[in-house]
């Protein structure tokens, strides 16, 4: 990666200290680290029967069987049509069902809803989040991440950073090409209103670790938008110098359709409007719209990009025990 933005001033000088790579956190290093640390890794998957039951046993065998640096490995099945759970659960996962965690709760949708169903249904003090769909995976993304949170108690997050080829119709890879809503509507989002994470090099990617008591006190997005909202709500929650990144090489996974990505774009800048409303930052005499119509060979389409937020699980427990 490169490393021009260690020579930046002012907030982003944060980027050299609290940068790193993951090979600077060996597995036996980090054994005598952990000590009592109970370390949960969350995996929220729809339809990714293909890739899910790798993760899982290069999981359990290099980390759990060989290291035992993970206790346990959570599978959220959300809504998925294929044999997702059934793959996991074979290669020695847990498996949840999103709807089925915290059932008393009206139902939501979102890959954020699954996320924050895992936090729920996960017990570790420090919890590490993997996206289900990586086809390049290896059991650095989660020894990396949990590294620092580890040897440094002033650490409280850590998310991933890489390098995101694009694989064209045609086969060809484009190195960096990549993280196109992160390029064309996160990234520029943040250097506007928030430039303290403008060092974040992939803020929207899928791959980060937390200690549970700061994990449990901000909210989660329930759609597409539940990255970038953890990234702000922490930053105003922690402060910078407790967040930081691991470099972890490179990450492939699926590539979704532009439709797709046009989607999950909106539900972004939802994400960011109502963080933005939130701090007292906009003032608006009408809240923004909540639909968006695209265009596609076979004519207009109008869908639904409106996202709906969990509240801290801490306030949630609080509620229910009041003792």
């Amino acid at each position: 990666m490169d490393t021009d933005l260690r020579a930046l001033t002012g907030d982003q000088q944060w980027y050299g200290p609290h940068s790193s790579s993951a090979a600077e956190w060996p597995v036996d290093a980090l054994m005598l680290a952990k000590g009592k640390t109970k370390i949960s890794v969350v995996l929220p998957a729809r339809d990714e029967e293909s890739t899910v039951g790798d993760i899982v046993s290069v999981i359990r065998r290099d980390l759990v069987e060989r290291t035992p640096l993970v206790d346990e490995i959570v599978v959220v099945d959300s809504k998925s049509t294929d044999r997702t759970a059934e793959r996991a659960r074979a290669a020695g996962a847990r498996v949840v069902k999103q709807d089925e965690v915290l059932p008393h709760l009206p139902a939501l949708t979102g890959k954020g809803e699954a996320l924050w169903k895992g936090l729920a249904a996960s017990g570790g003090d420090l919890v590490v989040f993997v996206d289900a769909d990586l086809r390049n995976f290896a059991a650095h993304y989660v020894s990396g991440l949990v590294g620092p949170l580890l040897v440094n108690s002033g650490t409280h997050f850590v998310k991933a950073t890489y390098e995101r080829p694009f694989t064209g119709a045609d086969g060809v890879v484009h190195r960096g090409a990549g993280g196109r809503v992160t390029e064309l509507v996160a990234r520029p989002l943040l250097n506007l209103f928030w430039p303290e994470l403008a060092g974040f090099a992939q803020p929207l990617g899928g791959e980060y670790a937390g200690r549970r008591e700061v994990l449990e006190r901000v909210p989660f997005v329930t759609e597409y938008g539940v990255e970038f909202g953890l990234l702000v709500d922490l930053l105003q929650l922690i402060g910078l110098d407790a967040m930081a990144q691991v470099d972890l090489g490179q990450r492939t996974h699926t590539h979704q359709s532009m439709a797709a990505l046009g989607r999950m774009a909106g539900q972004i800048m939802l994400t960011a409007w109502s963080r933005l409303e939130r701090q007292g930052r906009v003032l608006a005499s009408e809240p923004p719209a909540h639909t968006l119509l695209q265009f596609g060979p076979e004519g207009a389409d109008l869908v639904n990009v409106a996202v709906a937020e969990r509240p801290p699980l801490a306030s949630l427990v609080l509620e229910e025990d009041p003792a």
